[in-house]
């Protein structure tokens, strides 16, 4: 079955929706909620765990082995670590991400009374008082500090307000949607990955496309903090696709343009089988793709396989520039992805053995092992024999 044309305005929108609702990992029910809802509207049922993540399914013409996609719903972020005498906060980060990409950010702190705006700044901010030692200031989260914008002179005063020790900080996204297709904004992973997954499922279910299998849509809520999908599988899930950012960089394959397909992160390769499998159906329908090797990456897959779930994983990335900062994508990107993921949605089930989870060893795949050369020679043999 060919790809699907997606709704590119609808994946923008929905895009743009997701990145205006706050969800740094840890203060997720407000984006939990929108995203099932959206899911509703499309006419999907869901189930939603303890914790927020979102377990979506489309039936197929078979229930096992059963697919899942999947992509997270929270973010970087911050969180309160101390009241100063200054009237200032000190911040621990929500993930992993430098802060050097903190500083200038405006932001809304969650207290228990309400959210206060306010600006992460160096200790040293003002060159009018502390001139090139503003220039000079080392980096890192023990070097900034968060201003809000309140009457706020000391810890007393903070602590009238509401501040305390643990509120959750979220970083304004500031999103930007350009005429020449590039999109800027913080906050890319990964929600660029779930308005894809939501362009892919509007597609199929516009189309009414047949599924071989049952396909789940899943949402974590967790991942950047590398818990994920380590409480959203089911038993009946035999492979699983990760959509996320990739790492647009020096030295890296990845691009802003076509699908990236990962082969390994730093928790080793993925999958062989279901990687390849997405490579060929990259070329099957002419899907601009790449391949790279992420070092300093883990995702959905990681928090799987050590959760100890048995699966099959795969991760195809939007090649996202500066990651974990001021990130850009191409919307050509989100688009091949979307239509990726109806691809594979819609492909033929590789190896039928994997409905169960524990079988006999008749069926388990083979990877080649013989010579290239030989491969080829077999090849011609069997071509010849075949013509």
């Amino acid at each position: 079955m060919p790809r699907l044309a997606i709704d590119t305005d609808y994946l923008t929108a929905t895009l743009k929706a997701l990145l205006a609702i706050p969800s740094p990992s840890g203060y997720n029910d407000t984006i939990v909620r929108s995203c099932g809802a959206e899911l509703r509207r499309l006419g999907v049922e869901t189930e939603t765990t303890r914790r927020g993540a979102i377990r979506a399914k489309l039936p197929g013409q078979s229930a096992q082995p059963a697919r899942a996609v999947i992509a997270h719903l929270d973010t970087l972020g911050a969180q309160v670590k101390q009241l100063k005498d200054n009237g200032r906060l000190e911040l621990v980060p929500i993930g992993h991400w430098s802060a050097r990409f903190a500083e200038g950010a405006r932001v809304t702190v969650f207290t228990e009374r309400g959210g206060y705006r306010g600006t992460i700044l160096l200790l040293k901010a003002s060159g009018h008082t502390y001139g090139d030692a503003v220039d000079t200031a080392p980096i890192g989260w023990e070097h900034v500090e968060l201003r809000v914008d309140a009457i706020a002179r000391d810890r007393g005063d903070l602590r009238h307000l509401g501040f305390d020790v643990g509120d959750i900080v979220a970083i304004d996204p500031q999103p930007e949607f350009l005429d020449n297709g590039y999109i800027v904004s913080r906050h890319l992973d990964d929600k660029a990955g779930v308005a894809i997954l939501l362009a892919a499922l509007e597609a199929l279910i516009r189309e009414g496309s047949p599924l071989p299998v049952d396909t789940f849509w899943l949402f974590s809520v967790a991942e950047e903090v590398g818990v994920g999908a380590a409480s959203v599988l089911t038993q009946n899930i035999a492979s699983m696709l990760t959509v996320d950012d990739g790492t647009s960089a020096p030295g890296q394959s990845s691009s802003e343009f076509g699908v990236t397909i990962a082969m390994a992160d730093q928790t080793g390769p993925f999958d062989w089988h279901l990687t390849k499998r997405m490579v060929e159906l990259c070329r099957e329908h002419d899907i601009r793709y790449q391949k790279d090797v992420f070092r300093y990456y883990r995702s959905d897959c990681a928090s799987a396989i050590e959760a100890g779930e048995d699966v099959r994983t795969a991760l195809v990335t939007s090649g996202v520039d500066a990651s974990h900062g001021y990130e850009r994508i191409h919307l050509n990107a989100l688009r091949s992805i979307a239509e990726f993921v109806t691809a594979y949605a819609t492909s033929d089930v590789a190896f039928w053995r994997d409905a169960e989870p524990v079988a006999p060893l008749l069926g388990f795949p083979k990877q080649p092992m013989r010579p290239a050369e030989l491969v080829e020679v077999a090849d011609v043999e069997v071509a010849e024999a075949k013509g």
